[in-house]
């Protein structure tokens, strides 16, 4: 066997008198791949921020090339070969790209002024030797989500480090930035460092791992090699029982057009863009970054100003110019980043959920309480939202149960028409399945579903049609007959 770069053993944390991790432990061998595995909330987290030293542990050991180690903070981590992708993505937006990834540690020139030359060659260098089309002089508040992902990733390997935590890699990245990301996982492996990979993709976990280790409830389950588990199996680990099935779909489509697009054109390079879904229908758009299909959901949800095309709901040509005029039409948009927009974090579950109907909840200027609290109840049953109380800030939740509330939001609108951009990015598997039939659901009453998603597996399972995206323009659509992942793929590339 490999020889050990990290071990940790029986770490336990405590939150209030309440464990969020018992017995964390795990071994990580020099030039593996070695998956964490488990829901939200099982620990994976906790478990990762004590190794980096973002926070203390209340038990257990953490050895380094066969070395106890205690980091109090993540900068000496660093300097001990430890580096970490960060699932929450925390750039600085009005820096640039460059700026970002050698935050701290600027070469310096004369008079001891930042060399921004010699900075900028860096990160070049780094961003090509990883295949990453990003310009080091692009501020990132001008990036996409999926960008930002690539310089976070490109980031946490500029420390050339031993061991490199991945939590979450590839949760904003299409099929093609996950190729190039894996490609430089294989070149990682030959030069013998050691990566510990969180995904709640499991199709990436069986590809890219070479053992793994799953959690539960803040404690360890079990561990092993890769290749003597399947994927059942490892679900029934992760769940704690067997899910039958992955995919709800139920929906039938309807003859009625509830949303009709032609000839739209978004955000100056997206041209030409014509599709309609009807009633009961689930529509995917599916596409590499920065094809276009996030941009056409922000034009149809007026959040982008009007440049060109028609825009049809239920018949009647419509505008769309603003948000609140979307929603008042019954368009919901949940957005591939919770956290940025999807979200107000510091805000309580109540609010965020009350937060698109403040009007309805309202008697002028004076929120209603008891009809608010009364409608984040019925969202919070229905969605099954694991929280003590709505008063808690929607920060100290899960992921999964984070988007649960953002679906909660839009769903006390009663929209006729869901738009969902990457609906289950960053969700464990039992919470995909949840959504999964809240969507199924909504389409099998009579609503209209538009879905971007950059999950191959999620698309064949869940779409009646599939639009396909390529350099802002449609490449091509295929029925559910016709679906399949190299289809896709070709039309998409």
């Amino acid at each position: 066997m490999p020889e050990a770069l990290l071990e940790v053993r029986d770490l336990t944390k405590n939150f209030g008198g309440v464990a969020a991790l018992s017995n964390g432990q795990f071994t990580l061998r020099a030039g593996t791949v070695h998956a964490l595995c488990g829901g939200n909330g099982a620990g994976k987290s906790t478990l990762l921020t004590i190794v980096m030293g973002i926070q203390d542990r209340d038990g257990g050991v953490i050895r380094l090339n066969g070395r106890e180690v205690d980091f109090d903070k993540p900068s000496d981590a660093r300097a001990a070969g430890i580096t970490i992708i960060e699932q929450e993505l925390s750039p600085v937006p009005a820096m640039s790209v460059a700026e970002n990834i050698f935050l701290g540690r600027e070469p310096v020139g004369l008079f001891g002024r930042v060399d921004f030359a010699t900075m900028n060659h860096n990160a070049q260098e780094l961003l090509d030797s990883l295949s990453f089309d990003i310009s080091p002089k692009t501020l990132m508040m001008d990036l996409t989500v999926a960008e930002v992902q690539l310089v976070e990733i490109a980031k946490a390997l500029s420390y050339d480090a031993e061991v490199i935590i991945m939590d979450e890699p590839t949760s904003a990245l299409g099929e093609a930035e996950v190729d190039q990301l894996f490609e430089t996982i294989e070149r990682l492996k030959a030069a013998g460092k050691g990566i510990v990979y969180v995904s709640h993709r499991l199709s990436e976990i069986m590809d890219v791992a070479d053992e793994y280790t799953v959690f539960r409830d803040g404690r360890f389950v079990a561990d092993g090699k890769i290749a003597d588990v399947s994927r059942e199996e490892l679900i029934q680990m992760i769940v704690g029982r067997p899910l039958t099935e992955e995919f709800v779909k139920e929906n039938q489509a309807t003859s009625e057009v509830a949303l009709s697009v032609s000839g739209l054109n978004a955000a100056g390079w997206v041209k030409d863009v014509s599709f309609e879904v009807c009633k009961g229908e689930i529509l995917a758009l599916y596409g590499l970054m920065g094809s276009g299909r996030s941009e056409i959901f922000e034009r149809i949800f007026g959040l982008t100003q009007d440049e060109g095309g028609e825009i049809q709901f239920f018949g009647e040509k419509v505008r769309m110019a603003t948000p609140s005029e979307a929603i008042k039409r019954g368009v919901a948009l949940v957005t591939e980043d919770r956290k940025g927009t999807g979200l107000v974090l510091d805000a309580d579950v109540r609010s965020n959920i009350c937060m698109a109907q403040l009007e309805e909840l309202s008697v002028g200027p004076v929120m209603q309480s008891g009809r608010e609290s009364a409608a984040a109840s019925r969202m919070i049953e229905m969605f099954d939202i694991k929280t003590p109380n709505d008063r808690l800030p929607v920060s100290g939740l899960s992921g999964g149960n984070q988007q649960k509330v953002v679906l909660g939001k839009w769903f006390l609108t009663e929209p006729k028409v869901l738009l969902l951009d990457e609906p289950t990015r960053g969700v464990d598997v039992g919470a995909k399945r949840e959504i999964y039939r809240v969507i199924s659901d909504f389409a099998r009453a009579g609503g209209a579903v538009v879905m971007v998603s950059s999950e191959n597996d999620e698309v064949l399972g869940m779409a009646d049609r599939v639009l396909i995206m390529r350099d802002g323009r449609v490449s091509g659509m295929l029925t559910r007959d016709e679906l399949s992942a190299e289809k896709l793929v070709h039309l998409a590339a």
